[in-house]
């Protein structure tokens, strides 16, 4: 019987976007089903493997020469659809780094992995659909990878990856997509207003997600949920948090009251700086 630990490392390092893909629905209806069985406990060897796969292109390059996203122009709009589609693909290799990587965590966490992997890969081929329709594929433009490099800095540490990767990095798409389906209602580009509003209604799921096993970790422990971030923040060196905050999405997503407190006051601080 297939172990799905094992199976995620294994799609993980899969360069064929495709295929990869695939794989991971299999994956996913096979649990479903039954068929796949979780090892709690197991260690696996990654040490031969080139993680995550990927496909050679696009280039990764500094955020600062990924090329402009101007919604005036059609090539414009590629590019914004296309970074789009980067940080989807990470985000899948990102669930499933969580799943293999970590061991003797609750069953019920490598589920919940296990369907935000399925979702961001769903949204990835969304994204790619629409993409296409533009004449353009991913691959085409340059794209960067601080996504990933935070999963890089904290495979050391579980309560680190639950507080940097979904509840900083991922947390960002909360308060940036809004803004970016608004500017594609503008120009009546339906298609793209209803993938956008899939993606943060489902990312609102995958943040909770990631508060859900923060959380847990922290009360493990007896630690403080705001001071422990504060710490690992500041550990990792996750970028630093700026506004505007999608208060609203925040709170569904899980973040607690003292925390969207913090934020507030963050915002307020910045405008009278501004």
């Amino acid at each position: 019987m297939i172990e799905l630990r094992q199976a995620t490392l294994e799609i993980l390092a899969n360069s064929d976007v495709q295929s990869k893909v695939s794989q991971l629905a299999r994956l996913f209806d096979g649990y479903q089903a039954g068929r796949v069985t979780v090892n709690l406990s197991a260690n696996f060897d990654s040490q031969d493997l080139c993680l995550p796969g990927r496909p050679a292109k696009p280039d990764l390059v500094a955020p600062k020469f990924v090329p402009k996203r101007k919604m005036d122009t059609l090539s414009g709009r590629a590019i914004l659809w296309h970074s789009l589609a980067h940080i989807e693909f990470n985000a899948m290799n990102l669930a499933l780094d969580a799943i293999w990587r970590f061991s003797n965590m609750p069953k019920a966490y490598y589920e919940d992995w296990l369907r935000v992997a399925k979702e961001e890969s769903y949204h990835f081929s969304l994204i790619s659909a629409h993409l296409q329709s533009f004449g353009f594929g991913y691959g085409d433009f340059p794209a960067h990878n601080s996504l990933w490099e935070m999963v890089e800095k904290t495979t050391d540490s579980v309560i680190a990856r639950m507080a940097l990767v979904p509840r900083t990095m991922e947390a960002r798409g909360l308060d940036a997509v809004p803004e970016i389906r608004d500017r594609f209602k503008q120009i009546k580009d339906e298609r793209a207003v209803e993938i956008l509003e899939i993606i943060l209604n489902d990312e609102i799921g995958h943040v909770l997600v990631g508060n859900r096993w923060f959380n847990f970790l922290c009360a493990i422990d007896n630690l403080s949920p705001i001071l422990t971030y504060q710490e690992l923040a500041e550990k990792y060196h996750a970028p630093t948090l700026k506004g505007p905050f999608n208060f609203d999405a925040r709170e569904q997503a899980g973040f607690s009251s003292e925390e969207l407190g913090l934020l507030q006051s963050l915002s307020e601080q910045r405008k009278q700086v501004a």
